[in-house]
């Protein structure tokens, strides 16, 4: 068994003190909920692909575009002429 020394700032200190007089139990067993709860979703994003972050960000059919690729110089001579005064 090892033995840790960690510096909290005053958010983090108060919230463990919270989370012992909720639940009860000692801080070093918080801590180390607190690490298995994270090494499961550490686990599950490691294992994600970018399409599949892509896929949630929801952009929509076109995603950003403006305007179809094929109408891309249009697209570009209007945004060109919306930004001069």
């Amino acid at each position: 068994m090892g033995t840790r020394t960690v510096r909290l700032d005053d958010e983090a200190e108060k919230t463990l003190e919270r989370l012992r007089n909720l639940t009860g139990i000692s801080i070093s067993e918080i801590l180390k909920r607190g690490l298995s709860a994270y090494e499961t979703e550490a686990v599950t994003q490691a294992h994600r692909k970018p399409y599949d972050i892509y896929c949630e960000l929801a952009l929509g059919e076109g995603g950003y575009a403006v305007a179809p690729a094929r109408e891309s110089k249009r697209a570009v001579a209007d945004a060109i002429r919306r930004k001069q005064p």
